[in-house]
């Protein structure tokens, strides 16, 4: 195929969620499809996919090694170093996928950043985009919002249409000198209550406030891609409105087609405010590892524990599975989580099951064991000090609001346990599922603990406390990886 016909779009990260190379292709045009976002990463495949589907085994492993003897036969002699990095090769060979299999859209997601990321080598790209900025990879991109926006501006190219959402003034600031050095026409997407008026409200597949600003962006986007290949039907413009001096241009207001308001209708996103409910145990699966994320994700889950229904008798339990990993805070994520009111905060490292061997996927190997423990256990001790240190006000409430006001975030009553800063670290994912679910949960039916997993006062009592729950609330979060694995353990037919 020519390359012309492989376009691209790129897409920096909400706020960097891992140094994750994930890209996925389209074959045919008719119909947006259901867009399913791989994000926590059962098995390697899911980070090249075609049509909303990871490749099969059969075309990775063909792809891997037809580009890995490719690399061996025209590697240069001199240097020490045979192979990319893994996530450079990634890259390569979704792009050489692509290529071979002959899609007719790319849409490409960076790893980390964007000016130096491995995916920033397509020249003329059809259309960029900027989501909301986080702080993350900091040893990379920097310490502030402004050095950060630095880097995802790198992925503007010159005549490219780029888009953003709206931003702190001063990192937006960046975003716009960025593209006027390179002559990038950058453009900020209105809320999309503005493309709601004189229409039906946008339903969301994905919970969370923050999912319209990304919704905003991805419509803009899409709108752009169609325009620019000559689609007819791209959404009727309701209206233009123009820029004030020195600030960015506004994206245009325009009526979403019935296709777009599908595919934001059934857009799935595994480990995403995601809920599972089983029996007396609700899931709320989350990978969020940022501040701003985690803060997002807080406001969430309270929201979903303030609409769901109170057991008539019984108590209720809540339990925090958290882990985090790489150069972030985790301190200052157990500090957002701690208005909460968990009544267990389990810790443990991002591997599924000790015993198991086919799990390579999801595992670190530029870490140890005792190193990922000894990380738990840290994060163990900070959470006990958040509970020894005098308990601030929650920035969560709303001053003046009743805890059961309409607007207000509070979590409904939840008298406290003589355990409430009670907490545990498991050796492994399984393991801690184990101990949370007691065997209530109908489809988690793992075998036998193992001996000594509850040989800990703090493990026998809350055993007993979780079987008598009327339910359980159990919140995963802090790192996508954690998320992936407990997705892998409770609905293993997302990873064959």
């Amino acid at each position: 195929m020519s390359r012309a016909r492989c376009h691209a779009l790129f897409l920096a990260a909400v706020s960097p969620r891992g140094a994750t190379t994930r890209v996925a292709a389209r074959r045919g045009l008719s119909a947006w499809p259901v867009l399913q976002e791989p994000d926590m990463e059962y098995q390697v495949r899911e980070r090249i996919r075609i049509n909303g589907q990871p490749i099969s085994s059969e075309l990775f492993t063909k792809h891997f090694w037809r580009l890995y003897h490719r690399l061996e036969e025209t590697k240069d002699d001199s240097s020490c170093v045979s192979m990319p990095g893994y996530f450079r090769f990634l890259t390569l060979m979704a792009f050489h996928v692509f290529l071979q299999e002959k899609v007719d859209l790319a849409v490409v997601e960076v790893g980390i950043g964007g000016a130096y990321d491995c995916t920033n080598i397509i020249r003329k790209p059809v259309v960029c985009g900027i989501t909301s900025l986080g702080i993350d990879h900091t040893g990379l991109l920097g310490d502030t919002m402004e050095k950060i926006a630095w880097q995802k501006g790198g992925i503007f190219k010159s005549g490219v249409p780029a888009f953003t959402v709206l931003q702190p003034d001063e990192p937006l600031a960046v975003l716009r000198d960025r593209a006027q050095q390179i002559s990038c026409p950058l453009y900020l997407c209105p809320p999309l209550q503005a493309l709601e008026e004189g229409g039906p409200p946008l339903t969301l597949g994905l919970e969370g406030e923050h999912q319209r600003s990304n919704a905003a962006l991805a419509l803009q986007v899409a709108r752009c891609w169609l325009q620019q290949k000559g689609y007819q039907d791209a959404g009727e413009l309701k209206a233009s409105r123009p820029s004030l001096p020195g600030q960015l241009s506004l994206a245009p207001v325009f009526q979403p087609t019935p296709l777009m308001q599908q595919g934001l209708r059934h857009t799935e996103w595994p480990g995403r405010t995601q809920l599972l409910r089983r029996g007396p145990l609700t899931w709320y699966l989350d990978g969020a590892h940022t501040t701003s994320s985690m803060q997002a994700c807080v406001r969430w889950f309270r929201q979903a524990l303030h609409r769901c229904e109170r057991p008539d008798s019984g108590s209720e339990v809540r339990v925090l599975l958290f882990n985090s990993t790489g150069d972030r805070d985790s301190a200052a994520l157990l500090k957002l989580l701690q208005p909460c009111q968990f009544d267990y905060a389990i810790f443990c490292p991002n591997l599924a099951d000790m015993a198991s061997t086919d799990n390579a996927d999801q595992q670190n190997f530029t870490v140890t064991l005792d190193q990922v423990l000894l990380r738990c256990l840290a994060h163990q001790q900070h959470w006990s000090r958040l509970h020894e240190q005098q308990v601030s006000p929650d920035p969560w409430s709303t001053p003046g609001q009743e805890q059961d006001g309409p607007a207000s975030l509070l979590l409904a009553s939840h008298p406290p346990h003589t355990h409430s800063a009670s907490s545990l670290v498991f050796s492994c994912i399984s393991h801690a599922l184990q101990w949370i679910t007691q065997g209530r949960d109908p489809l988690f039916q793992p075998p036998s603990p193992p001996r000594g997993l509850l040989a800990h006062p703090v493990a026998d009592s809350g055993a007993m406390v979780l079987q008598e729950a009327a339910a359980v609330h159990v919140l995963v979060t802090g790192s996508l990886h954690l998320v992936g694995g407990v997705l892998k353990l409770l609905e293993p037919s997302l990873s064959q």
